[in-house]
């Protein structure tokens, strides 16, 4: 089958611009600085450095954006410098956290790898089209960066006194935007914003559901629970689980419950990573009656000693549960 001469001249079109021996030295130091800001996100000798912020930091902040203004801008005097480095930043600011929300709705999510792998493949297909527009236009009217005179352009433009006063200010303003922004990421980053610190504490029936809690209790018999702790404190943290068995007396004048006798009935101390979550099997052992209250304390880091008791314990605990119940004689038991 015959390609139609139109395709045929699109084809090697593409070919030639991709078939040059010199490239852009712009995008060719695109291209490695993005290597090299993967490399330290996952060289596990360097991501925890400060490299991983010096390299890492661009290819969120700029590249992104550098790459589609080069590609919207492939002629010298479509827009100036600083106009680019300006645009190069806001548009970065824009495009990662569209592609971080077209993830959100993907399968993979907003995590590290799925992020990773997407700028890399926008910013790569950024610099095809730039390369490719480029090609197509005579070397003297194409975009390129002479390194060696960019910081006198810049200077020239910031500074200049000939050129007029509104343009020096504008210029002067785009940059200071530019600046802003990237030292506002870079704070967020090295201090990042400090979640809610906190504890879970639950109980869960039998099953491990949230009902089947018992009301009424034999005297002797085991009730299968489970006690759950979550350690959301940012940090490892220590924890004292203790069961209390308790008579209490409510007032139904005052509206309040007093507290008779409170006995010690079982003590579990561990310690948790943080985000990490344990479910704990526990058996309900209540061996006569009288008491009304189960209660369930949880304490982070050292407990107080023993002599305190009552409602002072209760108040001194991190979290707090109990279940209300009726306990019976086991007739089986003569009681």
């Amino acid at each position: 089958m015959a390609i139609p001469l139109s395709d045929k001249i699109s084809v090697e079109t593409i070919i030639s611009a991709f078939s040059r021996h010199e490239y852009p030295a712009d995008l060719l130091l695109i291209v490695v600085w993005l290597i090299a800001g993967i490399g330290v996100i996952y060289l596990p000798s360097l991501n925890t450095t400060i490299v991983r912020i010096l390299l890492a930091l661009p290819v969120i902040v700029f590249i992104p954006g550098y790459c589609l203004v080069a590609a919207l801008f492939p002629k010298k005097d479509d827009i100036d410098l600083i106009e680019r480095i300006a645009l190069s930043f806001g548009l970065s600011i824009v495009v990662v956290p569209l592609i971080g929300l077209g993830l959100n709705y993907t399968s993979w999510g907003i995590r590290l790898d799925p992020i990773v792998i997407s700028v890399t493949f926008f910013t790569l297909v950024m610099v095809l089209v730039a390369q490719y527009r480029r090609a197509q236009l005579p070397q003297e009217r194409q975009f390129t960066i002479q390194f060696s005179a960019a910081a006198g352009r810049l200077h020239q433009k910031l500074l200049d006194k000939e050129g007029k006063r509104v343009d020096r200010v504008l210029n002067s303003a785009l940059m200071l935007v530019a600046l802003i922004a990237v030292l506002t990421t870079i704070y967020v980053i090295v201090n990042p914003p400090v979640g809610e610190r906190y504890t879970e504490f639950f109980i869960l029936g039998e099953n491990q559901t949230a009902t089947g809690y018992p009301a009424r209790i034999i005297a002797g018999q085991n009730y299968p629970l489970s006690i759950g702790i979550g350690n959301h404190e940012l940090e490892s943290s220590n924890y004292t689980i203790e069961t209390w068995l308790m008579q209490t007396d409510f007032n139904n004048s005052t509206n309040t419950t007093s507290i008779l006798a409170m006995d010690p009935s079982e003590r579990l101390q561990l310690t948790l990573a943080d985000n990490e979550t344990v479910i704990i099997p526990y058996n309900l052992l209540i061996q006569r009656t009288g008491y009304t209250r189960a209660e369930f304390l949880l304490f982070k880091g050292v407990p107080p000693g023993l002599e305190v008791t009552g409602r002072d314990r209760i108040n001194a605990s991190y979290r707090e549960l109990h279940l209300q119940v009726t306990v019976e004689d086991n007739p089986g038991l003569g009681i």
